[in-house]
């Protein structure tokens, strides 16, 4: 046993959740330390009564520990290799390690992982990481080598991009940029058949929001011989497999210009002759609010986070209120409505509740057609449903 490592003795009966592999520890369930522990620290958990039950990162916030293990076994270099070779064989069962039309994919995702606060996504010969705790932005040097150690040669750099998702990133000195591999900043991926440019230097997340792959390809599905209205853009993914799809038009929205440039570049990459496609900078809120009625006959309705903590839950809801009372109100007879609410602190019942009152509100019947998550590659740890975070609704409006 490593004497090195400090011991955290919880309160009374507050082991509960960790005797079901939860993998959080709230500071408000810790008696004391041994000793003071520092942010992104290493740190075994104990009963009151003096019994192990877990090994994880220490943190500042109101996570006091993430859970990595629940034995006591050296978080070295062969404990990562193994752990992401684990995330590896199940992208690798989903067909995802070798699929000549998609070569972007979500390699870890935290928690649904065992890794919390560890995300990696792999766009072509490129792994992009972002640490969203001190304790793994630590150990990006082990991540990197077991990264290396899985791929081998099929990766030509690591790029850590953690600097928008770590906590006090500027005070310990975190800078985004390549691990190990030549620099690079963008990369052109495939998804479905599709091409997209990929900046994971200057866009959001790692570059790409992979974890709609399957809610894209839906939309081609529905796409055809339909007027499409794609809000919140952000890249053009959902315009791209709707005019893909066969949609006699498309307009992208997105409040940021930069974004509405980056989504007629996708077109233009599929698209090279011309589509049916126009970009408009401009708030979706105010758009959808001014636009006149039936122009569209499906709508897409896929905005950023609106509550990052359960304090901001109120007002979310609200926004999902709004938002989709001006698309329901404004969508032709007989459209379709992919609503979507990537909050994770927003369950799936308050964001079908708001849809619901949205619906009464434009007073327009409405039918579900399609309950929506993230894809595969993005799992939910069953002992962490707070993973779910991506909810979505396919809407008949009538």
């Amino acid at each position: 046993m490593n004497n090195d490592i400090p011991r955290i003795y919880l309160k009374r009966n507050k082991e509960e959740s960790l005797k079901r592999f939860h993998p959080w520890i709230f500071t408000g369930a810790i008696a004391r330390s041994d000793r003071p522990v520092g942010d992104g620290e290493i740190a075994d958990v104990y009963t009151a009564d003096g019994q192990f039950v877990a090994r994880g990162h220490c943190g500042a916030g109101s996570i006091a520990v993430r859970v990595l293990t629940f034995r006591q076994e050296p978080l070295d270099l062969p404990w990562w290799t193994d752990r992401i070779g684990r995330a590896y064989a199940l992208r690798e069962a989903l067909g995802l390690t070798a699929d000549p039309d998609t070569d972007c994919y979500r390699l870890v995702h935290g928690e649904g992982d065992g890794l919390p606060g560890l995300v990696v996504d792999i766009y072509g010969r490129y792994a992009v990481v972002q640490a969203h705790s001190t304790g793994i932005y630590d150990a990006l040097p082990l991540i990197a080598d077991a990264l290396a150690a899985c791929y081998g040669d099929r990766l030509d750099a690591i790029y850590n991009k953690s600097e928008g998702t770590l906590p006090h990133a500027a005070e310990i000195g975190c800078t985004d940029g390549c691990l190990r591999g030549t620099p690079a900043g963008s990369s052109v991926v495939r998804e479905n058949g599709l091409r997209f440019d990929v900046n994971w230097r200057e866009g959001q997340k790692t570059g790409f929001f992979i974890d709609q792959r399957d809610n894209r390809a839906l939309v081609r599905r529905y796409a055809r011989g339909r007027r499409v209205l794609n809000t919140f853009c952000y890249t053009g993914g959902f315009s791209v497999y709707a005019l893909r799809g066969g949609a006699d038009y498309v307009e992208s929205v997105d409040s940021s210009g930069k974004a509405v440039e980056l989504a007629e570049n996708n077109v233009r990459l599929n698209f090279p002759d011309k589509a049916p496609h126009r970009g408009i900078a401009a708030d979706a809120f105010d758009y959808l609010k001014e636009m006149e009625p039936d122009r569209f006959d499906l709508i897409i309705l896929d905005p950023p986070a609106f509550a990052k903590h359960h304090r901001a839950t109120p007002n979310a809801l609200n926004g999902y209120k709004r938002i989709n009372a001006h698309a329901l109100r404004k969508i032709r007879k007989g459209g379709i409505l992919f609503t979507f609410s990537c909050s994770q602190a927003v369950s799936r019942e308050q964001f079908r509740n708001a849809v619901f009152s949205a619906a009464a509100i434009a007073g327009r019947n409405v039918r579900i057609l399609h309950q929506l998550t993230q894809p595969a590659d993005h799992p939910v740890n069953i002992y962490h449903p707070e993973g779910e975070y991506l909810k979505g609704l396919v809407l008949y409006v009538e």
